[in-house]
C-alpha cells in the first residue's frame, strides 16, 4: 500500500486502505484512523508567487479532538516553513531553495519515520532538476484522520490557488529524478520493439546515433495522476510517432532534422510533452487516480527510439556524489560504484509556443 489520499481542483479522494483499492468495499474503522502513522509522506505541487511577500500554501486546523494542525508557508527568496501543532506540542521545519526569481512549479515533500525518529522536508524544481532538503529529528506524524480532513474537508483547510495537488502516502516517498514513460511504451532493442516496462539490466536499446547500449537499471514508480505526474497522450503521426504513447509532462522528445536546424539553429531540440497540450499533438489522459511510470538508466545520458520518435532517458546528473540526495532517491538500492555520471544535454529546450509551432510544421510536412 502507498497512496491513500489525493486532492486537486476537480476531485478529493481518500481511502485508508490505499487509493488503488478504493471502491472495493473494504473500510477501516473510524477509531483506527486516529492513530499516527508510523511512516508517511505529504506531497504537494505549487507555483510560488513572484511577489516579495510571504504566501500561505496550506492552512489546516481541524476541530476534531487530538487533530494535528498544519501550516506551510512560502517566503520571498525561496524559503519554505512548515509548522505543525498537536495539543501543546509544536513542530517547526524550514528549507530554502533559491528559485532565482522564477515561478516554476515546485514539488514539496514532508515525510516522517517514527521508528528511525527522523523526518525531512524537501523542495524540488523538477523542471530544472534542483533540490534542497532539511532533515530533522523527532518529526511530528499525521494520522489517517488528519489526512482525510486535510484532503477531503474544505471547511478545515485553506488552500492557495497556486497549489496544483496534495497527496499523502503511508510510506517514505522518494525525491529526485523520476521516470516518465508508461510501462507499455515500445522501445527499440536489439530484438525489435519491446515495452519499456519489460526491459531489464543487460538488455540493449537503440540510441540517437544508432548505437545499441546496455540498460543499467529500469526504475519504476506509481504516483498520483496529477500535476507534473498527470499523464499526457502523444498522438500519431506527430513527431513521427507510429503509435500513440502516454508520458508524464516532464518527458522530453528529442527532435532533429533540417527544419529544426532552420528554425532553431540546433541539430536537435528538446520538446517537453507538457508544452504540447494546447495544440493537436497531445491531449490530457483523464480518469486515472494513480499511474505507474518507468524509465531506463543508461551509461550516458541518451535518447532512445520509442514508437518512431526519440525520447530522453533518465538523467541522474552526478547524484552519486551526493550521498544524502542519493539515499532519498529511487536509485538508493543501486550501489554507488555502479551508478554513472550524466552531464546536462547541450540541446536547447523549447518553450511552449516554440514546441507548438514545431509540432504544427512537422504535421504539415
Amino acid at each position: 500500500m502507498s497512496w491513500i489520499a489525493l486532492t486537486d481542483w476537480r476531485r478529493s479522494l481518500f481511502c485508508a486502505d490505499g487509493l488503488a483499492r478504493s471502491g472495493q468495499g473494504r473500510t477501516v474503522e473510524d477509531e483506527n484512523l486516529q492513530y499516527p502513522m508510523p511512516s508517511g509522506s505529504l506531497v504537494l505541487e505549487t507555483q510560488v508567487s513572484p511577489y516579495d511577500r510571504p504566501q500561505l500554501l496550506i492552512g489546516f486546523d481541524s476541530e476534531r479532538r487530538g487533530a494535528t494542525g498544519l501550516t506551510l508557508q512560502a517566503l520571498p527568496g525561496g524559503g519554505l516553513v512548515l509548522v505543525m501543532t498537536r495539543g501543546g506540542e509544536i513542530f517547526h521545519a524550514a528549507v530554502n531553495l533559491d528559485s532565482g526569481g522564477r515561478t516554476d512549479t515546485l514539488r514539496i515533500t514532508y515525510c516522517w519515520d517514527l521508528r528511525a525518529r527522523r523526518g525531512r522536508l524537501t523542495v524540488e524544481q523538477p523542471g530544472r532538476r534542483r533540490i534542497a532538503t532539511r532533515s530533522m529529528p523527532d518529526p511530528m506524524p499525521l494520522s489517517p484522520a488528519d489526512i482525510r480532513d486535510l484532503t477531503t474537508r474544505e471547511e478545515t483547510r485553506i488552500l492557495a490557488p497556486d497549489v496544483t495537488f496534495i497527496a499523502a502516502s503511508n510510506r517514505i516517498e522518494p525525491v529526485g529524478p523520476m521516470p516518465s514513460l508508461t510501462v507499455s511504451t515500445p522501445v527499440m532493442t536489439s530484438a525489435g520493439y519491446r515495452p519499456v516496462g519489460n526491459l531489464r539490466r543487460g538488455d540493449v536499446v537503440q540510441t540517437l546515433d544508432g548505437s545499441l547500449v546496455p540498460v543499467l537499471a529500469n526504475l519504476r514508480r506509481t504516483v498520483p495522476a496529477a500535476g507534473l505526474f498527470a499523464p499526457i497522450r502523444l498522438r500519431t503521426p506527430y513527431f513521427g510517432l507510429t503509435r500513440s504513447i502516454t508520458t508524464a509532462p516532464s518527458q522530453h522528445l528529442v527532435i532533429g532534422g533540417s527544419r529544426v536546424e532552420y528554425m532553431f539553429g540546433a541539430e536537435h531540440v528538446l520538446v517537453p510533452t507538457g508544452h504540447l497540450l494546447h495544440g493537436s499533438a497531445a491531449q490530457s489522459k483523464a480518469g486515472d487516480t494513480l499511474i505507474t511510470y518507468c524509465q531506463v538508466l543508461l551509461p550516458d545520458h541518451e535518447a532512445v527510439l520509442c514508437a518512431g520518435t526519440f525520447v530522453e532517458t533518465l538523467n541522474i546528473g552526478r547524484v552519486r556524489r551526493r550521498p544524502e540526495e542519493l539515499r532519498q532517491s529511487l536509485l538508493c538500492d543501486i550501489p554507488r560504484a555502479m551508478l554513472p555520471e550524466h552531464s546536462r544535454t547541450a540541446f536547447p529546450v523549447l518553450g511552449e509556443f516554440e514546441a507548438l509551432t514545431l509540432a504544427a510544421t512537422r504535421a504539415a510536412a
